[in-house]
């Protein structure tokens, strides 16, 4: 049973909030003024808060203030009531950190409509989330469903980049969030000499770009069609209205890019200590699972012996003669020029083990 406190000094406002939530199934405890309602919020931990804007002594802005600045209590969602629909009000709760507002008076669906909402969106993000690609669209995934995500791409016109078109280029300010609607993209850092490392990859349906925007930094590397794409690019404000419309959002966005640092650092390590053999295997198996995540048989994988040895950090020739060794071995087979895998299980004791076993 989710817990909710409720802070308010109308005595009679306070017991028909709780009324109506004792109805629909909530355990419900009340705090007749703001510094009350401080001190249980610390003592039983609620699932989501409703605060009275106006109270004497403590008013609802300082209670949250305070709220948030406790690691116990931050998390909490936390609803305004007020009597006031002036813009300024919600501007500066908004600001503190609180993420509904009622304006009273208020029909008892709209309580329990904001109620449910909140508590469905803040559990949906509580998930935990794997430290990789698939972990990053889930989450986006989650949040495309309870935050209208998909708003920030649909009806917008889509432009269309050629293979190997530049979407963007390493140095360059970041002023969009990007989109892909269909085709493939590739993340790519270059040396002096020109030479290529692919980064990441994004198919139909993922954001990219998202890195340099929350650091407010340059874009760190390129991104180029793998073949022919259609991007659809979201202004930089569009995307941080998301972010700051919901700190839990903005919360987990900033530990997924904490965990794609901590991946990109796995993958210098494997660059650096790895054969040759096992970061071919390694990516041929990142290129499967981003493309194949249900792992259909006989899944032909659409990518250039080029760009396999820009994923695996080596000469193009040194890639080919490993997909050779790894043909002989029953690993992989060529299907009209694209590369199919045969035995996965194998291909993941070569990438840990180097040697099939």
């Amino acid at each position: 049973m989710k817990k909710i406190l409720i802070i308010e000094d109308n005595k009679d406002i306070r017991e028909n909030i709780a009324e109506i939530l004792e109805l629909d199934g909530f355990e419900t405890i009340e705090a007749a003024n703001g510094k009350e309602g401080v001190t249980k919020a610390k003592e039983e931990d609620p699932d989501l808060i409703i605060c009275d804007i106006m109270m004497p002594e403590l008013d609802g802005y300082g209670v949250l203030h305070i709220l948030a600045k406790k690691e116990s209590t931050a998390s909490i969602p936390f609803i305004f009531l007020t009597a006031k629909a002036e813009r300024a009000d919600m501007r500066k709760g908004m600001v503190l950190g609180a993420d509904d507002y009622l304006t009273k008076p208020f029909e008892d669906t709209e309580l329990l409509d904001a109620v449910e909402a909140r508590l469905k969106k803040t559990e949906a993000l509580k998930k935990e989330y794997a430290s990789d690609a698939q972990g990053l669209n889930s989450f986006i995934s989650d949040v495309k469903k309870l935050h209208k995500l998909e708003s920030l791409h649909e009806n917008r016109k889509s432009r269309l980049y050629k293979k190997k078109n530049d979407v963007y280029r390493e140095s360059e300010y970041p002023n969009y969030l990007y989109f892909v609607e269909s085709g493939k993209i590739k993340t790519i850092k270059a040396n002096e000499d020109g030479k290529e490392l692919i980064t990441a990859i994004y198919s139909a349906g993922e954001f990219f770009g998202y890195e340099a925007l929350l650091e407010n930094k340059d874009h760190p590397d390129s991104a180029e069609a793998m073949e022919d794409s259609y991007i659809i690019s979201i202004p930089r404000d569009e995307f941080f209205e998301l972010i700051y419309s919901n700190r839990e959002v903005a919360k987990k966005f900033i530990e997924l890019l904490s965990n794609k640092v901590s991946e990109k650092e796995q993958r210098l390590v494997n660059l650096a200590y790895n054969s040759v053999r096992q970061r071919t295997a390694e990516a041929l198996i990142e290129v499967y699972e981003k493309f194949n995540p249900e792992h259909k048989s006989n899944f032909a994988l659409s990518v250039s012996r080029e760009d396999l040895s820009n994923m695996v950090g080596t000469a193009t020739e040194s890639v080919i003669r490993v997909i050779s060794d790894f043909k002989e071995e029953g690993l992989v087979e060529s299907k009209n020029g694209k590369i199919v895998i045969r035995d996965f299980d194998k291909l993941l004791q070569v990438q840990r083990w180097h040697v099939v076993r």
